[in-house]
C-alpha cells in the first residue's frame, strides 16, 4: 500500500480523481498482505461508516488515524486548529450539482414538446481531512466514546450480541476443537461451554457474521444455492469478527491471518472489492447494532448506574 501522505501530478480536479481511484485499485491489490490487512481493519474499525474507498485510502495514509474532518470543520465547529506543517489525508467526498436539462414532456392531446427542468448530477471531487492527532485546541469530550470503544461488562455485551443475532444461541459440549457452529440445517448458533469471556464473545461474533452472511434453504438444488466457497466464507466472517473485536478493545492478539495471500491470489480485483464491501457492511451494522442495543440498555439501567464504560 502506498506510505502517507499522497501527492498529485496534476492540478485538474477531475484527474485528481482518476489519479486517486487507480490508486486504490493498486492499494487494494498490495492490501491482501497479512500484516497491512490486519492493519486495514483495524483502519475500518474506527471508521466503519466510512465508505469502502475512504476507510482504504484512510489505511493507505494514516492508519492510526482516530477521528478525521477537514480543516474548516476543525477550526470553526471544533474549537482546534491543524497544526502548522501537517499534510492531509485525501478522502473522496460527493460534489452533486445542479444542471438544466431539456426533455421530452407529452401533453394531454398526446403532443411532445421540450421543457427545460433541472436535475442534480451525481459527482465525486478529492478533499483533505485531518486527523485528531494533526491538530491541537479545545479538548473533545464529546467525541472520547467514539475514539475508546471499550467493553467492560461482558453480560451486557453478551446481551447486546443475542439480541442483535438473526438465529437463536445456545452453549454445547461441542466435539472437536471448534468454538462454534452455525447450523444451516437448525438456524441456529451453537458456542462451546466453559471457555474464556472473550472467547466467547469472539466466537459468537463470527458464528453471527456466518448466520447473516451466508445462511441459505438447504432444500435449495445445488445450481441454486450461493456459490461461494468455505475459504472464502471464514476469510469473511473471521474478518468482520476481528473488526468488530477492534472496536469493543476485545483482545484480538491471537487472530492471524496468514493465510489472506493465498486466499486473494489470483482473484481479480471486482472479487476482492466485492468481498471487502461485505466485509465493511456486515461489520458496520453489527456494530450500529450493538451501539443501539448498549444505549437502550444504559438508558434503561440508568438508575442504578451505567451498564458499561464507552
Amino acid at each position: 500500500m502506498h506510505s502517507y501522505p499522497i501527492e498529485f501530478e496534476s492540478e485538474k480536479p477531475s484527474e485528481r480523481l482518476k489519479e486517486i481511484t487507480d490508486r486504490l485499485e493498486q492499494g487494494i491489490m498490495e492490501l491482501f498482505e497479512s500484516g497491512r490487512y490486519m492493519e486495514y481493519l483495524r483502519t475500518m474499525s474506527r471508521f466503519h461508516n466510512y465508505s469502502l474507498n475512504n476507510t482504504l485510502l484512510i489505511a493507505m495514509q494514516m492508519p492510526g488515524a482516530s477521528y478525521v474532518a477537514g480543516f474548516n470543520t476543525w477550526k470553526n465547529k471544533l474549537g482546534r486548529t491543524v497544526k502548522k506543517g501537517e499534510k492531509g489525508i485525501r478522502i473522496i467526498a460527493p460534489a452533486p450539482y445542479k444542471k438544466t436539462v431539456k426533455v421530452d414532456v407529452i401533453d394531454r392531446n398526446g403532443a411532445t414538446r421540450k421543457e427545460e427542468k433541472e436535475i442534480v448530477v451525481p459527482s465525486f471531487k478529492v478533499v483533505s481531512v485531518f486527523d485528531l492527532s494533526q491538530t491541537e485546541g479545545k479538548e473533545l469530550p464529546e467525541i472520547a466514546n467514539d475514539l475508546t470503544g471499550s467493553v467492560e461488562d461482558y453480560d451486557s455485551f453478551f446481551s447486546a450480541l443475542e439480541k442483535i443475532s438473526p438465529v437463536p444461541i445456545a452453549f454445547e459440549d461441542i466435539l472437536g476443537s471448534a468454538h462454534g457452529y452455525y447450523s444451516l440445517a437448525d438456524k441456529r448458533i451453537a458456542v462451546r461451554e466453559g471457555m474464556s469471556e472473550p472467547q466467547t464473545l469472539k466466537t459468537l461474533i463470527h458464528e453471527i457474521a456466518h448466520a447473516k452472511l451466508h445462511d441459505f434453504d438447504i432444500t435449495l438444488p445445488p445450481e441454486e444455492r450461493p456459490q461461494i466457497d468455505r475459504q472464502t466464507k471464514e476469510v469473511q466472517a473471521e474478518s468482520i469478527a476481528y473488526c468488530v473485536c477492534q472496536r469493543y478493545g476485545l483482545d484480538t492478539s491471537d487472530y492471524s491471518f496468514g493465510y489472506i495471500g493465498g486466499w486473494s491470489s489470483g482473484r481479480e480485483l471486482k472479487e476482492l472489492k466485492a468481498s471487502l464491501e461485505i466485509i465493511r457492511d456486515t461489520a458496520s451494522e453489527i456494530i450500529d447494532s450493538v451501539d443501539k442495543q448498549l444505549l437502550e440498555m444504559r438508558q434503561e439501567e440508568e438508575i442504578s448506574g451505567p451498564v458499561m464504560a464507552m
